[in-house]
Parts: C-alpha cells; sequence; structure tokens
C-alpha cells in the first residue's frame, strides 16, 4: 500500500517567537506611522526608555495565525488621557469619562496591532481591542518592547506571544546498567 503525498505525515515546525519574526525598529516605525496618521502630524515618537507611572493602563489587540501573541501599549492613565484628547481633537468633550479613554486608547492599540499583523506570517485575525491591566507576558523569550516618549511621557509598545512558555528541554536520562538511575 502506497500513501498519498498528502498522507505523509511531515515533522511538526518549530514555532517561531517574535522576535525572530519581527525586531524593534519595525515595531517602532509602525507605531510611528500610526501616531502620526491618529494622532498627528506633529506628534512624533521617541525611541528614548522612560519610566511609567505607578497608575498605568493598559489597550491590547490579539493576533491568531502562526504566530499567536498580543499587541499591547502602556502608558500611565495621565497619558491615555492627553492622547485621547489628541486624538478626539476639538471634538473631545471638557471632561473625558473611562469609555472615552478605552475607546480611543483601544483604537490605537487595534491600528498598531493591525499593522503587526501585516507585518507578520499570515493569514492571521486580529482580536478586538481591550482596555485594562496588560495581559501577563507568558514567555519571556517571545516578547519585543518598545520604549518610547511622547510629549515627554512614558509608552511602551509590546509584542508577545499568547501561548505558554516553550518547553525547558532536561537533559536525557540514561539508566545505569543494573537499572538504578545515575
Amino acid at each position: 500500500m502506497t500513501l498519498a503525498p498528502d498522507a505523509v505525515a511531515r515533522p511538526a515546525q518549530p514555532r517561531l517567537t517574535i522576535p525572530e519574526l519581527i525586531d524593534e525598529a519595525t515595531i517602532e516605525a509602525i507605531a510611528g506611522e500610526a501616531w502620526v496618521a491618529l494622532v498627528g502630524e506633529d506628534e512624533v515618537l521617541v525611541p528614548v526608555p522612560g519610566d511609567l507611572p505607578a497608575e498605568t493602563l493598559s489597550a491590547w489587540v490579539d493576533v491568531v495565525g502562526p504566530w499567536t501573541g498580543t499587541v499591547v501599549l502602556t502608558a500611565g492613565r495621565q497619558t491615555a488621557a492627553d492622547l485621547t484628547r489628541a486624538l478626539l481633537g476639538e471634538a473631545a468633550p471638557e471632561l473625558l469619562d473611562h469609555e472615552d479613554v478605552a475607546d480611543a486608547f483601544g483604537e490605537i492599540a487595534n491600528v498598531v496591532g493591525g499593522n503587526v499583523k501585516a507585518a507578520l506570517p499570515g493569514p492571521s485575525t486580529l482580536g478586538l481591542p481591550q482596555v485594562g491591566e496588560a495581559p501577563d507576558v507568558r514567555n519571556p523569550e517571545d516578547v519585543c518592547r518598545l520604549e518610547v516618549l511622547w510629549r515627554g511621557q512614558a509608552l511602551v509598545v509590546s509584542v508577545q506571544g499568547a501561548l505558554p512558555a516553550l518547553p525547558t528541554p532536561h537533559p536525557p536520562h540514561h539508566p545505569h546498567p543494573n537499572g538504578a538511575s545515575l
């Protein structure tokens, strides 16, 4: 009996981590273009690390495809409010409520996430934006993190894998000839 070519078992492709698929410079270019398009032509992200305040807010979108993960924007709550005002421009209400900030910050994460998705191998799908406390980093080897300043305020853009950490290889087990373990 012969197997059809499609029925032959193929070795599983190793799952690539995000640093193998995209680099910090690409994320910086994507975020910078989204910033100019959404926030304004004179608005720039400066690739200089800054300290996030104790009170932060994150917005993120999930990417599901050959690489599965999350694109996360994290900033201080005041920075998120300032971004909302910049995004809404003259239409910004005098008093912002949480929904205004969540919608605006989520929209920025959505645009950045969609452009990151387009730079990754596909086909992939993009989830709906979420806003709250940043998702935990599940695998430190599957993260690309960009720290920037916007109007002197710290902002972090991270692309992080959503799958559990890759298994750690264990040294081979060699039983002793008399049956005892070494």
